[in-house]
């Protein structure tokens, strides 16, 4: 079989693609042929040595993490009738494993992929959907309201401005360039360009003048912290991600008027991440979400890969195939 590691921490050139035996599955364990997996930020971020402590890793390692697939093969004590379904998994153990043709899984940790929906969906969605959910669950929006989702056209970014203009809320997506804002307009929000000196000024603009009852920062750094100011007093902010390199810094005057949290509330996800998935799964199935996928690539361009999501040369969630 055929996968992805990183020998040490460095930039895009560390992913060598590398043949090694194809795993059989143990007791309790399930393979998949893998037809698609997930290409993040995150990944990017601990191939650099700069990924935050809940995903510590050490070289060597596989990254990647969400993969769709078929069932090829199953160990002891699993029921065979998890032979030839497409499936959505994680390799076990936390994050990593996923780049690669082949994954073993625990069936626990495995979710049928609905008849009516594209594997490539459906990995899109795994990781980013549920989060998506689960941020909106922490933080919720109500019809009327005023957000920011930033950024607002990336893999997860998009399902959340999708999730909440179905709540009824006006979004502003922040962007960078005329593409994404593009995408944006398409997914029913205000583009407000973040490249720009002050993006902050077309934020508001965007919202008549009006202050923001909600922030989602997946940026953080100086982008994050610029965004606190277009928060209403009351309002809430919510991090998830530092795409920049840094968490947003969050200083004692703006935690008093503001409702916060940060991203250790993503550890807070999991215990109740099948659910989401599941429910992810339902609406994309139904319709009501469905992901935007940007570029796709071959396993053994998964340097390429890295280094359009560093140049920010891409859209919506990126995707290997094996």
């Amino acid at each position: 079989m055929r996968e992805i590691r990183v020998s040490r921490f460095g930039d895009p050139g560390v992913l060598e693609q590398v043949e090694v035996p194809t795993p059989e599955p143990g007791e309790g364990e399930l393979r998949v042929a893998v037809k698609a997996a997930g290409v993040g930020w995150l990944d990017a971020l601990i191939r650099r040595g700069d990924g935050p402590d809940v995903f510590a890793v050490e070289p060597p390692y596989v990254p990647g993490g969400s993969v769709a697939g078929t069932v090829d093969a199953v160990g002891d004590g699993v029921d065979e009738d998890w032979l030839g379904k497409a499936v959505l998994t994680h390799a076990p153990g936390g994050y990593g494993g996923g780049y690669a043709d082949t994954v073993v899984a625990l069936p626990d940790d495995t979710f049928p992929i609905p008849e009516k929906l594209d594997p490539r969906h459906a990995v899109a969605l795994f990781d980013d959907g549920s989060t998506a959910l689960a941020l909106l669950e922490k933080t919720p929006v109500a019809a009327g309201e005023r957000i920011l989702v930033m950024p607002g056209v990336g893999g997860l970014g998009s399902v959340l401005v999708q999730l909440a203009r179905a709540a009824g809320a006006t979004v502003v997506a922040a962007v960078r360039g005329e593409e994404k804002a593009a995408i944006a307009r398409k997914l029913g929000a205000e583009p407000a360009d973040y490249s720009a000196a002050d993006w902050t000024g077309e934020v508001l603009a965007r919202t008549g003048g009006h202050r923001l009852d909600v922030v989602f920062d997946g940026v953080g750094g100086e982008l994050g912290a610029a965004s606190l100011a277009l928060l209403g007093n009351g309002g809430r902010f919510s991090g998830y991600g530092m795409s920049s390199g840094a968490e947003t810094v969050i200083g004692d005057a703006d935690r008093a008027r503001l409702s916060v949290v940060d991203m250790a509330q993503l550890v807070g996800f999991w215990p109740d991440n099948a659910r989401r998935v599941r429910e992810i799964l339902r609406r994309a199935a139904e319709g009501t979400v469905t992901p935007v996928i940007g570029r796709t690539y071959p396993l053994a361009e998964a340097s390429a890969a890295h280094s359009d999501i560093e140049a920010r040369r891409y859209t919506g969630k990126s995707l290997l195939l094996p």
